[in-house]
């Protein structure tokens, strides 16, 4: 498993002092490197198990989406029961877009996993006509199993 953000983006979006008072469990004065991984680890183990079924992972390069959904699932495992409503709302908000991600509502530019339905890259205008669909469930091979019961 890959990360999709790191203590970089975390400090740019939501500063030193947030994540000291956060990770340094005891003083609250020292950003705790290792808690701050554990959070960053947890939120791309949400992200892929919401993505994994539709595209290849790891992924090679990360979009700028997935770095502020990975932002915000941090932030908010970071505060546990302390976060306010904000930080509640903007980790819901990052689930409801990863539901559209899975769900195929919003496609991002990665490369499909197999089977996923998803195509690599959207054409460029005149290409033709694209198609996307979910990944059959019924194949041949299943149904000619049906026969030998």
């Amino acid at each position: 498993m890959s990360l999709y953000a790191t203590l970089s983006d975390l400090l740019a979006r939501y500063g030193e002092d947030e994540l000291a008072q956060r990770s340094d469990r005891t003083a609250g004065q020292v950003i705790d490197s290792a808690v701050i991984d554990q959070a960053l680890a947890d939120a791309a183990a949400e992200i892929d198990s919401s993505i994994a079924g539709r595209y290849a992972l790891p992924v090679a390069s990360v979009p700028p989406l997935l770095v502020r959904l990975a932002c915000a699932i941090a932030r908010y495992h970071l505060h546990d029961e302390a976060a306010t409503q904000r930080i509640r709302d903007d980790y819901e908000d990052a689930l409801k877009v990863l539901a559209e991600i899975r769900s195929g509502a919003r496609l991002l530019p990665l490369a499909a996993a197999a089977g996923g339905g998803v195509a690599q890259e959207a054409g460029a205008a005149g290409d033709g006509v694209r198609v996307r669909a979910p990944q059959r469930i019924f194949t041949d091979e299943l149904l000619a199993r049906f026969g030998r019961f």
